[in-house]
């Protein structure tokens, strides 16, 4: 008996030994699988090389089949800029798992880089048929058909995307997409929506704020950028465009202080410059202007509005060889432009050549079918070289578009204009019966330069003040009109034309009128 219970007391502590032994046991992972965590680990520390030594040890242990080590290497590589490397490893582990969407999608994502839309297009389509819920596949295959134009199929695909998951990034190339179309109203109900659904983002309500400002609904621009400086203090792009206004309106110490915080983030920023220089242009300060000037025209040499300006200063300076020198340069950029012609007519005529300045004349003319500057300009010329006739032809056509202006639109003409046309035409002996003025409700008006916001043919004076006139109307006055016309009137300062802003939208969206400032 008492060996029985010896026995029986020596078996309970060996049962619990190996119940324990098998508790405490590790499981077994697959040998594909085993170095999985260590390679995630790496990846997310951003410690490449050794992610990739790791990756190499796996691959070799595993032949070549573990698929998540050659999905992270194709990852990196990617990242390192070897897209076409990367394609091919996609596609490997496409091969080893063809159910994953997740494969798929970045094999279209590596084709999308590269540049190959339409293949990208259907590696999605593919993907799609695996995950149709899946909203980043909409919306990748909206920003496909953006790039090759097919906007109808890229909303389309976008509004699917917003339908099964509301992003900001969608609703921005939504967005982009009604601006490539010029349709500023809907694009405006799109960034809204997104507004609301995101109030904090400040890309959204940057770009809102500068569609409203191209609209000229100064008061909406102002609350939405306003929202952004908020939100976001050293926002460049509002500050530019808040800046933009206050310059608008004649405000340029307080749009210089604008600049100033913008400048501490972008110093390298071409419209910020540009826009700096136009302010000391307002202020007379012309040095100052053609010193930020050039410094706009060395960080954007190929912007031919830089250049444009750059002509105005030399050319309001009279230092009509600089001037011609980049009237010239912003001619080969944007050559369809007749207000470039003129001025440049203008300056031909400084520097005594008239020949090649009724040239430059009768090309604006050509191009430009709806300001009576350009007209008024030539026929001063004509008549300074004794071709009365001819003189005389161009000053009756001024005298249509005048009219037009004058019922088409709420503009006021600008006052030099005005008294160079009543000299001219009292020496024409014509002129009598054309009537500049309409019923104005504000006397302060009389002295402000014309406004364009209704008129997208004629060049808003943005950047100046009410002793700022048109470039035009001011290059008008360069000729010697005689003694019974009334004598010359000094050549006025011409107003800026700053830069358009960049879509937003980066872009990218529709070009604004070149009346705008960059935001």
């Amino acid at each position: 008996m008492a060996e029985e219970k010896l026995s029986a007391r020596t078996q309970v502590p060996a049962s619990a030994e190996s119940q324990k032994s098998r508790l405490k046991k590790a499981p077994e992972f697959p040998i594909l699988e085993k170095q999985n965590w260590l390679i995630h680990l790496h990846y997310i520390r951003k410690d490449f090389e050794a992610c990739k030594a790791v990756i190499k040890e796996q691959l070799q242990e595993t032949q070549g089949l573990c698929e998540y080590a050659i999905y992270v290497q194709a990852l990196i590589l990617r990242l390192e800029g070897n897209i076409q490397e990367s394609l091919g490893l996609f596609q490997m582990c496409a091969v080893l798992s063809p159910q994953c969407a997740d494969n798929l999608k970045q094999v279209a994502r590596s084709l999308f880089l590269l540049g190959k839309h339409k293949a990208a297009i259907e590696v999605y389509n593919e993907a799609a048929k695996l995950n149709q819920k899946d909203w980043e596949i909409c919306h990748n295959l909206g920003v496909c058909y953006i790039y090759l134009k097919q906007f109808d199929k890229a909303q389309d695909q976008l509004l699917s995307a917003l339908h099964l998951n509301r992003h900001d990034l969608t609703y921005i190339m939504l967005g982009k997409i009604f601006l490539l179309k010029g349709d500023l109203d809907k694009a405006i109900e799109i960034y809204k929506k997104a507004v609301e659904f995101s109030p904090e983002n400040t890309e959204l309500l940057t770009t809102l704020g500068l569609l409203y400002l191209q609209l000229g609904i100064y008061q909406k621009a102002f609350e939405h950028l306003g929202n952004t400086l908020t939100y976001d203090p050293t926002n460049h792009k509002a500050i530019l465009a808040a800046g933009s206004m206050m310059q608008t309106h004649g405000d340029f110490d307080v749009a210089l202080t604008k600049y100033k915080v913008a400048a501490c983030g972008v110093t390298e920023s071409p419209p910020l410059w540009n826009n700096i220089a136009m302010c000391f242009f307002g202020k007379k300060k012309y040095v100052a202007a053609i010193s930020c000037l050039k410094r706009a025209n060395y960080l954007a040499p190929l912007e031919w509005k830089i250049l444009y300006n750059l002509g105005l200063v030399h050319l309001t300076m009279q230092q009509y060889a600089s001037a011609f020198h980049f009237l010239s340069a912003a001619i080969n950029f944007q050559p369809k432009m007749g207000e470039l012609y003129m001025l440049l007519a203008v300056a031909l005529t400084n520097l005594e050549d008239t020949e090649n300045a009724k040239r430059a004349y009768e090309e604006a003319v050509r191009l430009d079918k709806c300001n009576p500057l350009v007209n008024l300009n030539y026929a001063v010329l004509l008549y300074n070289q004794g071709e009365k006739r001819d003189a005389l032809a161009q000053y009756q056509e001024m005298e249509k578009k005048v009219n037009l202006l004058k019922y088409s639109s709420s503009l006021e003409f600008d006052p030099e204009m005005v008294e160079v046309a009543q000299k001219l035409g009292a020496a024409l002996q014509v002129g009598e019966a054309l009537v500049w003025t309409k019923p104005v409700k504000d006397p302060k008006s009389k002295h402000q330069t014309a406004s364009t916001s209704k008129a997208a043919c004629f060049q808003q004076p943005l950047g100046s003040n009410q002793a700022l006139g048109q470039a035009m109307s001011s290059a008008a006055t360069y000729g010697k009109l005689p003694s019974g016309a009334g004598g010359t009137s000094q050549l006025t300062k011409p107003p800026s034309l700053p830069l358009e802003p960049e879509p937003t939208m980066e872009a990218q969206p529709t070009e604004a009128s070149a009346q705008t400032r960059e935001k």
